[in-house]
């Protein structure tokens, strides 16, 4: 086990840390030199990292949080300023196919539909009255940090992300470990069956599950691998050792993309084997797609 531990498990009484659980601060080894990580993402070298406590939402922020702050501030989303986003062309029905605006030539599995967003996942004709415990999607990391600005939180670090990811395990691939089914069970949200093709949805779900799905890690923090992938704070770069023995790093002071970790309910090891905890990807601060979502920390 790492140096850390869950200090607190805190409730509704709590006020605005409701939901969320109290890390204290600690030293871990972040990233890995697995041969079956990615170095082009800049996954390694595994170096020495030291985070301060910090509180973390057990669950990723869900449909149901999501629109309360819709109705105390009025903000419009990105996905709703542009008038479309990115949804998985299976989930497309035919009455919307006629929506849908562009095909990622790259990823052709992603469909830009015309009025997807927060509130209508797989475009106009859909809805999310029966998903509001599911974890909000078609969230740019613009509206992530508009949400926790109004909710008096902020977003993750990477490192304090994977910090809380790792559960005080030492070098696990998972958050629960090593195997990817321990006991035979699912573990998480991620994609059964030959990707982008065929989905047989044995872990139980197509799309999101409920943000509390399936058992949580030793920290007591929920889908912290698959479901959706997650907004951190830094800038997307390239890691090198120069990030060794640092104390609560935040990554570049400027770049291109930021940083998303987690992994999503489309993530298989054919394709995009980044439900691992080191693993890490990036996208623009305004882009929003249908596996994109976010969980929020605050400061002690």
């Amino acid at each position: 086990m790492e140096t850390a531990h869950v200090a607190a498990n805190l409730t509704e009484k709590d006020g605005s840390t409701a939901g969320m659980v109290l890390l204290e601060g600690g030293t871990y080894l972040m990233g890995t030199d697995s041969e079956e990580g990615f170095p082009a993402d800049g996954e390694g070298p595994v170096r020495e990292v030291t985070v301060d406590s910090f509180y973390i939402d057990r669950c990723a922020v869900t449909n149901s949080d999501f629109a309360q702050f819709i109705d105390a501030t009025g903000y419009t989303t990105d996905a709703e300023k542009y008038g479309w986003s990115f949804v998985f062309y299976l989930f497309v029905s035919k009455q919307t196919e006629k929506e849908v605006l562009n095909v990622v030539r790259e990823t052709p599995w992603w469909w830009a539909v015309k009025h997807a967003n927060w509130k209508k996942p797989e475009g106009p004709d859909s809805t999310i009255h029966d998903r509001m415990d599911h974890p909000a999607v078609h969230i740019s990391w613009n509206d992530a940090v508009r949400y926790c600005e109004w909710a008096g939180k902020r977003l993750p670090t990477e490192a304090e992300w994977e910090y809380a990811a790792r559960g005080g395990l030492k070098q696990k691939r998972f958050p629960w470990g090593d195997a990817l089914y321990p006991d035979g069970e699912h573990a998480c949200n991620i994609w059964q069956g030959s990707f982008p093709t065929q989905n047989e949805g044995s872990d139980g779900f197509l799309a999101t599950a409920p943000s509390d799905a399936y058992h949580p890690n030793p920290y007591g923090l929920y889908n912290m691998a698959g479901n959706i992938w997650e907004w951190c704070m830094d800038w997307f770069a390239v890691s090198d050792e120069s990030t060794n023995g640092i104390i609560n790093p935040k990554g570049p002071e400027s770049g291109e993309s930021k940083i998303i970790k987690g992994g999503s309910y489309l993530c298989h090891d054919s394709y995009c084997n980044r439900y691992r905890v080191a693993a890490r990807s990036s996208n623009t601060p305004d882009s929003s797609t249908g596996n994109m979502g976010f969980r929020c920390v605050r400061d002690v």
